[in-house]
């Protein structure tokens, strides 16, 4: 996904319908909080792709982290599947760690900025 469309992301998510079982993983998701900003990883803009197979009962998640040297690299996306698959539905989660585009606070929800002091 390039950054123009990452940008758009929140529009495009918002103008399709949303599945009731990804809904119950982005619930999830929003469960699970970045280990050095107190905002959860959905809301901080860490979930670059969500991919729900609700027939299969499977999920893909493109994950990134704030910084490529980020301590919890190697563990984090294990602990975001185990959130994902405690989710009734789901029997298989796939957490996949991505670097591009890097992060930044644009990619942040407004609900984020705001609990951050950033609005």
């Amino acid at each position: 996904m390039g950054l123009f469309d990452w940008l758009h992301h929140d529009e495009q998510t918002a103008a399709r319908p949303v599945s009731e079982l990804e809904a119950r993983v982005i619930e999830a998701l929003r469960t699970v909080y970045d280990p050095e900003i107190p905002v959860n990883i959905y809301d901080l803009g860490l979930v670059y792709a969500l991919d729900v197979d609700a027939a299969e009962g499977k999920v893909h998640i493109d994950l990134t982290l704030t910084a490529p040297g980020c301590p919890v690299a190697q563990t984090f996306p294990g602990l975001v599947a185990e959130a994902v698959e405690r989710v009734d539905g789901v029997h298989e989660a796939e957490v996949e760690l991505v670097w591009e585009p890097p992060w930044s606070q644009d990619m942040m929800s407004e609900a984020a900025r705001l609990e951050l002091g950033l609005l």
